[in-house]
């Protein structure tokens, strides 16, 4: 199969192609607004075909784009209203459903653009040249950068691998251009027998994650550091927004990058050490859409007569849940995983720490006061939060492992928009019982080693 791979190449320009690169940026900026006001006044369309009709020729004559930037500037702005059209269906399902009360709100003005990335187009705005030379396209023609690289990055692409779009970023407290380049590159499909072990990954905030294999063997990877620093960062964005003087601004914008290149860092470090302490594994990971909606805490009613109002300790467990890249540690996982030679897939995340693993008794109340500690009411089994979905993910993940094997086709992520297919896999994981014996027991009995 193939995987998608970015590589981050350092382009080393001359003052003058700087200032060429950067009036590139600007000109493409102030195009990707032009297109959104006409979008939205033209009732919020995500067609193409009609920005490309109604935009194209000003593109051209005002901002002076060369043909492929200016159908890449209304590419770009069809896909951020088709995003919002998404996220707008989404929000009337949930309304609907009475999972919030918000009204989405992005399609109310025009999205503004204020970041200076460009996306180019292999082939057309940009080519690899010899000797380590990129040309891109600026307003003015062609220019050839110097670029550096990671070693395996650079090999890869002068060794002719399959190249794809890039984005042209710029590095503001470096002062320095940054060329991101997409590579697809061949990585071999295991095979059931290839897989040594099936892993559980179980992530959250306390925990960044915590694993449990078939055996039992569990680990768990704190993020206490991390989100202490994550809360000073809110912390200092909220005094500062309410201090909003220019100096307070500035400083706003100095700090802006530093929490995503922390929670970044935090999950790149941890998803190479779960890959390096389960080789050759299905690795199971939480299903997570929507799943901010469903942990929210919410009003609740207060004798009857209205609501009452959510607790600031609530406030700041909903700001976190919202703020952590819960999808951004599964991409990792995911894709580091492939090229490890091991396989990642989506099982649902419904009931995985109310349902207990050894008499498959699933409460809220298992969970005394939502803490750490699962108690199951039933059968008085007690064992760490986090570790208990950790086992009911892997036990999921070990289903859809003998299913692969029994059926020969494998399914990476459910199928939650038929109910009635999902309302079968959650009756099939109700019946799953927690036992190292047993679990290797199935799967010594499907082939696993």
């Amino acid at each position: 199969m193939k995987q998608i791979i970015t590589a981050k190449l350092k382009l080393l320009p001359t003052p003058e192609q700087v200032e060429a690169l950067r009036r590139t940026q600007l000109a493409y900026r102030d195009a990707l607004n032009a297109v959104s006001q006409y979008a939205f006044e033209q009732g919020k369309t995500s067609s193409v075909t009609k920005l490309h009709t109604g935009m194209y020729a000003e593109l051209r004559t005002r901002y002076h784009l060369p043909s492929q930037l200016a159908c890449s500037v209304e590419r770009q702005v069809a896909a951020t209203y088709k995003g919002l059209w998404t996220k707008l269906k989404k929000n009337s399902e949930h309304r609907r459903a009475k999972i919030t009360k918000k009204r989405f709100k992005g399609l109310d003005q025009p999205p503004h653009y204020r970041s200076l990335s460009i996306q180019y187009t292999y082939e057309r705005d940009y080519t690899f040249q010899r000797e380590s030379q990129v040309s891109i396209g600026t307003l003015n023609g062609r220019i050839s950068i110097p670029y550096q690289g990671y070693n395996k990055h650079t090999a890869l692409i002068q060794e002719g691998t399959p190249i794809g779009d890039a984005k042209l970023w710029y590095d503001r407290p470096k002062k320095q251009f940054y060329l991101l380049v997409s590579l697809s590159i061949e990585v071999s499909d295991p095979t059931p027998a290839q897989l040594q072990e099936v892993v559980g990954v179980d992530v959250g905030i306390r925990y960044l994650a915590v694993t449990s294999t078939t055996t039992g063997k569990a680990s768990f990877h704190t993020g206490k550091r991390v989100r202490h620093q994550a809360n000073h960062y809110a912390r200092l964005r909220k005094h500062l927004n309410q201090k909003g003087t220019r100096g307070a601004k500035r400083r706003l914008r100095r700090i802006e990058q530093r929490e995503r290149r922390l929670k970044l860092q935090a999950n790149h470090t941890l998803a190479k050490q779960i890959i390096a302490q389960h080789p050759h594994t299905l690795m199971g990971l939480e299903h997570l859409t929507d799943i901010r909606e469903h942990t929210k805490h919410r009003k609740r009613k207060k004798n009857g007569k209205g609501d009452e109002p959510v607790s600031p300790k609530a406030r700041k467990a909903n700001r976190v849940y919202s703020q952590w890249s819960f999808a951004e540690l599964h991409m990792l996982l995911s894709y580091k995983a492939a090229l490890a030679g091991s396989l990642a897939v989506k099982v649902d995340a419904n009931y995985t720490s109310k349902a207990c693993p050894r008499c498959g008794h699933t409460s809220e109340k298992n969970r005394p006061q939502k803490g750490l500690l699962f108690v199951c009411e039933q059968c008085h089994y007690c064992l760490h939060a986090d570790l208990v979905g950790a086992r009911n993910i892997t036990m999921r993940a070990l289903l859809v492992w003998q299913d692969w094997i029994r059926t020969g086709c494998l399914s990476l992520i459910p199928d939650t928009s038929d109910n009635e297919a999902k309302a079968v896999r959650l009756r099939r994981y109700a019946e799953l019982r927690w036992s190292p014996d047993v679990t290797t027991s199935l799967r010594s009995e499907t082939g696993g080693s």
